[in-house]
């Protein structure tokens, strides 16, 4: 595995994990500390949350500045500008954020 996909998959430290939210101070209870939950939490937290995080382009942000993965930030980007909400965002993010997790545990990384 190379040390880029060493960094995209590895466990973060709480303060560095993704918090869910469905609106401002409005706290899920529910994080992810590595792409691995990212995409486990994608399937199980309330699709409002995923609306109020992609609109804020929170998710980009976390998959670009936190974990270095520009590649799926700017699928993420991309995919925002369908305007999904509901399970149509769910399913359509689920699909793009586990492409690229299974594709890093291949070992593919570009």
């Amino acid at each position: 595995m190379s040390s880029l996909t060493s960094r995209f998959l590895r466990k973060l430290a709480r303060e560095e994990a993704f918090y869910f939210f469905t609106s401002i101070g409005n706290y899920t209870g529910e994080i992810a500390a590595s792409l691995e939950e990212f995409v486990k939490k994608i399937g199980e937290v309330n699709t409002r949350s995923l609306e109020f995080h992609l609109y804020r382009r929170d998710f980009e942000e976390w998959l670009s500045k936190t974990l270095g993965d520009e590649r799926l930030a700017e699928e993420i980007k991309n995919m925002r500008r369908l305007r999904l909400t509901g399970d149509t965002l769910r399913s359509k993010l689920y699909g793009i954020v586990s492409k690229r997790y299974d594709e890093l545990k291949r070992g593919f990384q570009p």
